[in-house]
């Protein structure tokens, strides 16, 4: 066979050959970014279809074989969901610490340990607000303490050697107030007025008054769920 090298054939077959690769690897960028867009948008309505591409029958890319892509794809679609997390705890964190006017700290250890046991944020610093005005150092004439008002009997149920000044810390007491009240909801049924006055006047003096056929409540559920429109706990 002839040899065609450095010929016009040669070079032309060379340059052909690099315009594919061009082509291959243009059309290679325009599927991975349809496929992110795609991936990430909302579609307008129910029963869209996306339009078919028109293009070269002799070209095939097939994205589900580029683990490469997939993954990259995967660790950006991650990364956008804690990116929304991040923002809506932020705004939690503002919208509280604006209302109650306190500190961004304290307003983001309430949001986390509410969270983390379960509690709607909503109805934990309605909570901390009536019991303590959201003072770590409160305590009470009876002895409660703390943020959540802690008695340190009730708190040694949750953690067998707690002090009386380690509920001042607000992590440790918030942990306890809010597992305790979650502990409540639980007991009463989803019940969170019942649940509140147990918290606030013990659940003996509570069930011995529902045992009486009386209203056990003295106002306190009334104060903390005036306007409130959730459930108090989360899943």
């Amino acid at each position: 066979m002839k040899n065609l090298r450095g010929t016009y054939v040669h070079r032309g077959d060379a340059f052909r050959r690099r315009t594919r690769i061009k082509q291959m690897a243009l059309a290679s960028c325009f599927f991975a970014a349809s496929a992110f867009l795609l991936g990430n948008r909302t579609p307008v309505a129910p029963y869209a279809e996306a339009a078919p591409v028109k293009g070269s029958t002799t070209f095939g890319l097939n994205l589900s074989t580029d683990r490469d892509l997939a993954a990259r794809l995967d660790s950006t679609q991650g990364e956008l969901e804690l990116m929304k997390l991040q923002m809506a705890r932020a705004s939690t964190i503002i919208k509280y610490s604006s209302q109650y006017r306190i500190g961004a700290d304290l307003a983001s250890t309430i949001v986390d340990v509410a969270s983390a046991e379960g509690i709607d944020p909503e109805l934990a610093f309605r909570l901390v607000k009536l019991e303590s005005d959201f003072n770590p150092r409160a305590t009470s004439p009876v002895g409660a303490v703390g943020l959540t008002q802690l008695m340190p009997a009730t708190a040694r149920f949750y953690s067998k050697n707690i002090t009386k000044e380690k509920l001042y810390d607000p992590q440790v007491n918030l942990e306890i107030g809010f597992r305790y009240l979650r502990g409540l909801v639980r007991e009463y049924d989803g019940d969170v007025k019942l649940a509140l006055l147990v918290y606030n006047r013990g659940p003996v003096a509570v069930n011995r008054v529902r045992a009486e056929g009386g209203n056990p409540s003295n106002g306190y559920d009334r104060i903390i769920t005036r306007g409130y429109q959730g459930k108090g706990t989360v899943e």
